[in-house]
């Protein structure tokens, strides 16, 4: 039976059910247990319920949550949400005191509950799990803080940098993500229960005793924005979008510098694939769905945030569409982050040296410190460049008579400014890429890993 059948003198049609009815929401079973344990507790603290009442559905909801963590809960065909599924095998457990339940709530604010419940703990585990993945590159950044690489700007060789300093830009970005979560973690700490269909209830009800009870910091300051408003799933997915959208960058260059051309880092047998044709292929699947995989959670969150635009107030069954977003959102988050984290835990990295065209700035700079306007100085090096092009020469080949025949600012001992290694030496600015930022970036991190 639904929870709304007394209006009906019939059964739903099954077109109705199969288009209606979805089990997407299954997954909140432990929450919308420890909701209604909460719920309960409550309704016999104010009197509501009798305590003998309260004390054998709250024994009764303890059962069915020992057997959802056991892996024992039947869903039904005849469920029509994890709501009524809970009901009716509590009613199973403790008889018609069962149903009393649903006494002061609607599944309107139960829903908007289970949901934030869901986020709640869900956001803490991926707050974890970008913490191991930025722990991961932080100990790769150690490993490679003097290991020298060309930064690139439109995939152009632009500057030498430490592979570290590379790696823990990723590091800065996964910690912001996780700072985001955070920050939505306070957000989430309001309680919408007791907000009711959308008007509250003329029960005595108490929502602070559940929200205490939940561990919720407050409770709604109005009913009809707690069972109406989708704003805090929008924000985790999008939290989930962004930080999938960084790892897809990052798939993207691991995926670059996998390949022969550029040789940078090479991965285990037992996290790459290879090709039915090709017996020398060695695929790196793992960052090539992480980057395809980002698509999934943009469409989440376009998703989320146009199921909201045109919604009166308060609640629309439109709204029964937000947890696929959510959880297809979550879900890739959490398995991106583990599939990579391991991925690249066994990376190995071994790129070649870059060019000495990464020093050309390095040179432009020695004329500056010489009090040489920087854009005459940008012109200089770029004669010098295009000489030695033209003669299919690099920097490191430069002579006293090439510099001198660029500009006669230049010195002989600029040409030591060509010297790759050197390069990386000079580079004193802050947050630059120099071993000693390296270093202090990952000291930085470990401290608020």
């Amino acid at each position: 039976m639904t929870l709304w059948g007394g209006r009906f003198q019939g059964e739903p049609d099954r077109i109705l059910w199969d288009y209606t009815v979805t089990d997407d929401d299954r997954r909140l079973l432990p929450d919308d247990i420890g909701g209604s344990i909460a719920h309960v507790t409550m309704l016999g603290d104010v009197g509501i319920l009798g305590l003998d009442e309260a004390a054998t559905l709250r024994e009764g909801l303890v059962t069915i949550l020992a057997e959802a963590e056991a892996g024992g809960f039947a869903f039904l065909p005849s469920d029509e949400d994890v709501h009524s599924a809970v009901e009716r095998r509590l009613i199973e457990v403790v008889g018609d005191v069962g149903r009393k339940l649903h006494t002061g709530r609607s599944r309107n604010d139960q829903v908007a509950l289970d949901v934030r419940l869901y986020m709640r703990r869900a956001g803490e585990e991926r707050r974890r799990q970008l913490t191991e993945f930025a722990t991961v590159l932080v100990e790769l950044a150690v490993d490679h803080a003097e290991t020298i690489v060309p930064s690139y700007t439109h995939l152009q060789q632009a500057q030498a940098i430490p592979l570290g300093h590379h790696l823990l830009a990723y590091a800065w970005m996964a910690m912001r993500d996780r700072s985001r979560l955070e920050d939505l973690a306070e957000r989430l700490g309001v309680s919408p229960l007791g907000a009711g269909a959308s008007g509250g209830s003329s029960l005595p009800i108490e929502p602070g005793n559940t929200a205490r009870l939940l561990g919720f910091d407050v409770v709604f300051a109005n009913s009809m924005d707690a069972v109406a408003s989708r704003d805090l799933v929008a924000e985790h997915i999008w939290c989930c979008a962004q930080a999938m959208i960084h790892l897809s960058r990052l798939s993207e260059e691991l995926v670059l510098w996998s390949t022969s051309e550029f040789g940078w880092v090479s991965f285990g047998d037992d996290f790459t694939t290879g090709s039915s044709a090709l017996p020398q292929k060695k695929n790196p699947d793992i960052a090539e769905l992480a980057r395809g995989r980002s698509a999934g959670a943009v469409g989440a969150l376009t998703s989320i945030l146009t199921l909201q635009k045109g919604l009166p107030l308060t609640y629309n069954r439109d709204l029964q569409e937000d947890k696929t977003h959510l959880f297809r959102a979550d879900d890739l988050l959490a398995g991106t982050l583990t599939a990579l984290t391991a991925m690249l835990a066994g990376a190995h990295f071994d790129p070649p040296a870059p060019t000495s065209w990464v020093t050309a700035l390095d040179l432009a700079e020695a004329l500056v410190e010489r009090g040489v306007p920087f854009r005459e100085a940008h012109h200089a090096v770029g004669r010098l460049v295009s000489a030695l092009v033209a003669e299919g020469r690099g920097l490191d080949t430069a002579t006293s008579d090439d510099l001198s025949s660029a500009d006669s600012r230049f010195e002989v001992a600029d040409l030591a400014r060509t010297n790759v290694t050197d390069s990386v030496g000079r580079r004193i600015s802050q947050g630059g890429g120099s071993v000693e930022s390296v270093r202090r970036q990952v000291e930085a991190l470990r401290r608020l890993l």
